[in-house]
């Protein structure tokens, strides 16, 4: 029986999830049956925004950091890609919105998703933004791609934009200093889990995430 609830405040396009994403995969596959994952997608890109070589560079010097600290990959697709194409377009809206409708068809697969989604956008280049390419990422988890493609529609819209807002809320009243921010919560209680000092060490998250649930009896 699940004791506890990881709440992952998170964005697909955020690159610090991308470094946070082998902590979070150890967990879930180390903590099966002791601790939920919920996800909240927060949207970092809330609007279509078009890289430009400011941003590109900021991204790009951001990237450097995250494969030094967290030794997360960053494909030549990526790199040479998304990074450097006119008229590359990052928004957040698309793949949360898949993230909902994986949810609606199988709630178990909606992380692997992300995973799938984050791994599409930094190591293979795929414009995540484009519902096409996420329905496939979806099937290629194992998602029926119609049942996807009716989730996908319905969650666009209204859902979409209650979750996003509902996210920034639960942020916002925990302090939380934006993505990713992981909140434990126990019997009922929420504290925010420091996951900062575990970049690159999954091993060492899960010890001290066990640390912190109640003793199995």
């Amino acid at each position: 029986m699940t004791q506890a609830t990881l709440h992952y405040i998170h964005d697909p396009l955020c690159g610090w999830c991308y470094a946070t994403q082998p902590l979070i995969s150890a967990a879930v596959q180390r903590l099966d049956g002791r601790l939920a994952l919920q996800l909240h997608g927060g949207g970092l890109f809330a609007e279509p925004r078009v890289l430009d070589k400011a941003l590109a560079g900021h991204i790009e010097q951001s990237d450097q950091r995250i494969a030094q600290y967290s030794g997360q990959p960053f494909g030549k697709p990526y790199l040479e890609g998304l990074l450097a194409e006119q008229g590359t377009v990052l928004y957040s809206m698309p793949p949360i919105a898949a993230l909902l409708a994986a949810l609606a068809v199988d709630p178990a697969q909606a992380y692997p998703l992300l995973v799938a989604i984050q791994n599409a956008h930094y190591q293979r280049g795929l414009r995540v933004v484009e519902p096409p390419v996420l329905g496939e990422l979806a099937e290629e988890i194992g998602l029926d791609g119609a049942r996807f493609a009716i989730a996908f529609a319905q969650a666009n819209g209204h859902a979409l934009m209650e979750h996003v807002q509902a996210s920034r809320r639960l942020l916002e009243s925990i302090g939380g200093n934006g993505f990713p921010t992981l909140l434990l919560e126990l019997q009922g209680e929420q504290r925010v889990f420091d996951h900062s000092r575990y970049y690159g060490q999954p091993q060492a998250f899960v010890e001290a995430l066990t640390a912190a649930l109640p003793a199995l009896h």
